[in-house]
């Protein structure tokens, strides 16, 4: 951790689940204390919950929010976005750090309301247990200490890396949906395991690791395919797995749907 956000003001209009992820992981990293954070929401119950959880400053009032804050996220629906920023875009300090974390919402778009140092980010889900992967887009304006306090900010998080924006519907389909898509296969191996004998809370285990070790295991350098030849043995269990997946399109599935997901994101923006 940098530091640098150690002596600023967060402020997050928008208090749903990744708004909170991304507070509670800052909170966890001390990087910043709970009074330097303030954040808006239309539901008072969502607020309710992170005041009494996290003990940072709440309200429903999204100018309030920016008049607060050093470094602005704005963690909203992409739906509705341009009503928040036509609320509050021509409030914001041009010397404000502003993220945009809304799927799909371009920084040609975000800067026609925003005229503060803009980075657009794409974080995920896995936010919520400091496991994040997060892209980040820089605009002109943004400089290194910006750079550095937002790399902090979602560094609380999990991973971070810069990219050009022309990859960011890429990002959004692959890393962004991705959970979901992992998910999916994690629910199917459950059913499989429930299937052939297992107990439900059996299976469950056994997948959970599975996948958590797994991964463990390739991020530790090798590529999957090599990781993959390593586990199958000719005319093995494995092989006879793989032969199955490989015959119902798994792999031109996977191919299809992130295709899909990147056009729905191009829509979006």
């Amino acid at each position: 951790m940098s530091g640098k956000l150690k002596a600023k003001k967060i402020g997050f209009i928008g208090g749903g689940a990744m708004g909170e992820a991304i507070i509670a992981g800052l909170l966890k990293a001390g990087a910043c204390p709970p009074e330097a954070i303030l954040a808006s929401d239309a539901s008072p119950v969502r607020l309710d919950h992170l005041k009494a959880r996290y003990g940072i400053g709440v309200t429903k009032d999204n100018l309030s929010v920016v008049a607060h804050a050093d470094v602005l996220v704005l963690s909203v629906k992409p739906q509705i976005m341009p009503e928040v920023l036509r609320e509050v875009g021509h409030s914001i300090n041009e010397d404000v750090v502003v993220v945009s974390i809304a799927a799909g919402i371009r920084v040609a778009t975000l800067i026609q309301s925003v005229k503060a140092r803009l980075v657009r980010a794409m974080p995920n889900v896995c936010a919520t247990v400091s496991q994040g992967s997060t892209a980040l887009v820089s605009t002109p304006r943004v400089e290194s200490n910006d750079r550095a306090m937002v790399e902090e900010l979602f560094g609380s998080v999990g991973s971070v890396l810069w990219i050009e924006e022309a990859k960011m519907d890429a990002v959004t389909a692959l890393s962004g949906s991705g959970p979901a898509y992992v998910f999916l296969m994690m629910e199917a191996l459950i059913q499989a395991g429930v299937e052939n004998g297992l107990t439900l809370e059996q299976a469950r285990a056994l997948v959970y690791q599975t996948v958590k070790g797994s991964a463990t295991l390739a991020m530790e350098g090798e590529h999957p395919a090599v990781l993959r030849e390593r586990v199958t043995s000719p005319g093995g269990t494995t092989a006879a797995a793989l032969h199955e997946l490989e015959a119902h399109g798994v792999r031109a599935a996977f191919l299809a749907a992130v295709a899909a997901a990147v056009r729905r994101s191009k829509e979006l923006g």
